[in-house]
């Protein structure tokens, strides 16, 4: 690219951006929209200003939403003395898929991680603190990454709020279903050792 098209190297800088999208990646998005496909990057651009105006924070479990309190929030069928804590709306997302969580959920907007500078302070846990004291919820659900981060966030967590008296539980850990012990990494295994029922 040749230092003066500033419009392309603007296009292909915003693409790398992304994750799991390198250099080359992004050149070769960048070159197929604007030599094969300019209706498919007209709607791209559209759809992306549209996101960026319309969706926001849900107000009570700040997932991502259009509206002030998002669908599951605002859905009264749900058991309001579960609450599920995530570490992004994407994994709220893709616990719902599963069909199987009726409760409430409430994202941290991110996770401990010391090295990086990001502290308590940094995400969700002092609203999850008051979200979770409201006198409704009875169990809170810690559905964080089983990173060190992951982890760290969740003993926080816990800690903090099993000294205002709530029940919390971690999500379970194991051999996935249909694996085969021999190919299953070691730590897993230990931790579906310790986690037995």
């Amino acid at each position: 690219m040749a230092a003066h098209d500033t419009a392309l190297t603007g296009l292909v800088e915003a693409l790398r951006g992304l994750p799991g999208i390198g250099q080359r990646s992004a050149q070769r998005i960048a070159y197929h929209l604007l030599q094969h496909d300019r209706p498919a990057l007209r709607r791209l651009a559209l759809a992306l200003g549209d996101a960026d105006q319309r969706v926001g924070h849900c107000a009570r479990c700040h997932t991502l939403s259009e509206a002030p309190v998002c669908h599951t929030c605002a859905d009264t069928g749900r058991d309001a003395r579960q609450l599920c804590v995530v570490e992004s709306p994407a994994d709220q997302a893709a616990l719902e898929r599963t069909g199987s969580f009726k409760g409430y959920y409430f994202v941290l907007l991110g996770r401990l991680s010391p090295l990086d500078g990001i502290g308590a302070g940094d995400i969700g846990l002092k609203p999850l603190l008051e979200r979770a004291c409201d006198g409704t919820v009875e169990e809170v659900i810690l559905a964080t990454g089983f990173t060190a981060e992951g982890e760290a966030t969740a003993h926080v967590a816990a800690e903090t709020l099993r000294a205002r008296g709530l029940r919390v539980t971690r999500l379970a850990r194991g051999v996935p279903a249909g694996s085969e012990i021999e190919y299953v990494d070691l730590g897993t295994i230990a931790h579906a050792l310790a986690d037995r029922r």
